[in-house]
């Protein structure tokens, strides 16, 4: 009797989590469709640059404006969750990730595009509980390329199915890299030997400027 109790809590959790997420990324798709309409209003107009660590690592006040719609809004509907923003790192706030519900946000993922209005923008979220990641979404709204993925669900573009390549040959694949933000010599020497090193083995090698959008295309 014990385990036939046992199967039934484990499933109604199971039932009753699997709902949480239906919710949770309902309320958090529609806030980043809200956050991609402030971004193409803002991304042809002067922006307010402020430097972070070098010339070429800067905070925009979108950036910010948009981190701050996130946690605002998300707490509005689950005060327990917590958050994890590019943003408030980079300000000096200590974040931990614990097994609480915990919302990985970087409210412009190529703010130097941004800067200089080249469409290679998105917004990054995932959503980690318990330390595993049960969704993302990674949205261009200049270009109107949505990404989504959740854990056992597989991954969608514009509400379409993807899936990863299917290439297994360097020689056969287009490679995506990033310079960074170091202009340190070393490292930049370092970085172009890398990439001289790929361009005869590799069938192309793209940069768009930002990592997410990489990762998702």
């Amino acid at each position: 009797m014990r385990v036939s109790i046992s199967i039934v809590f484990i499933l109604l959790f199971a039932t009753t989590f699997a709902h949480d997420l239906d919710y949770y990324f309902e309320v958090v798709l529609n806030i980043t469709k809200d956050a991609g309409e402030i971004i193409n209003e803002k991304i042809w107009q002067v922006k307010n640059v402020e430097i972070k660590f070098s010339a070429v690592d800067f905070v925009t006040e979108t950036d910010r404006e948009i981190e701050e719609k996130f946690k605002r809004e998300i707490s509005a509907k689950f005060p327990d969750h917590k958050f994890i923003g590019e943003e408030t790192t980079d300000d000096g706030e200590k974040m931990q990730l614990t097994d609480s519900p915990t919302w990985v946000i970087d409210p412009i993922d190529g703010t130097m595009n941004f800067v200089h209005g080249y469409p290679y923008v998105c917004i990054s979220v995932a959503l980690l509980v318990n330390k595993e990641t049960q969704m993302g979404i990674i949205y261009n709204p200049v270009l109107n390329q949505l990404f989504t993925a959740r854990k056992g669900q597989g991954a969608f573009y514009n509400q379409k199915p993807i899936r990863v390549s299917t290439i297994k040959e360097l020689s056969e694949a287009v490679v995506s890299t990033e310079v960074g933000l170091s202009r340190d010599e070393e490292k930049l020497r370092v970085v172009a030997e890398n990439i001289k090193n790929f361009v005869p083995l590799a069938q192309g090698i793209r940069s768009v400027g930002t990592r997410a959008m990489n990762l998702a295309l």
